[in-house]
C-alpha cells in the first residue's frame, strides 16, 4: 500500500516454525512477472504471536518472455 503498487503474491516453500532465528526463503511474484528473493527470519516469540524480519534481496528477476 505504501508503494502505490497493488498487493504482491508472495509464496514460502514451508511454513516458518516459531522458534527465534529460524529462517526462511520466498518469493515475491510483481504483476509484471518480475520476482524478488525475500529472506524472513523469526526475532522473537510473545505467546502465540510469531514476530519476523523481512530482507529483501537487492536485485529482483525480470519476468521470464
Amino acid at each position: 500500500a505504501t508503494t502505490g503498487q497493488p498487493k504482491p503474491d508472495v509464496t514460502c516453500p514451508e511454513d516458518l516454525v516459531g522458534k527465534v532465528g529460524t529462517t526462511t526463503r520466498c518469493k515475491l511474484t510483481a504483476d509484471d512477472g518480475s520476482t524478488l528473493g525475500i529472506s524472513v527470519t523469526v526475532s522473537s516469540v510473545e505467546d502465540k504471536q510469531i514476530n519476523f524480519g523481512i530482507k529483501a534481496d537487492e536485485t529482483a528477476s525480470p519476468a521470464a518472455n
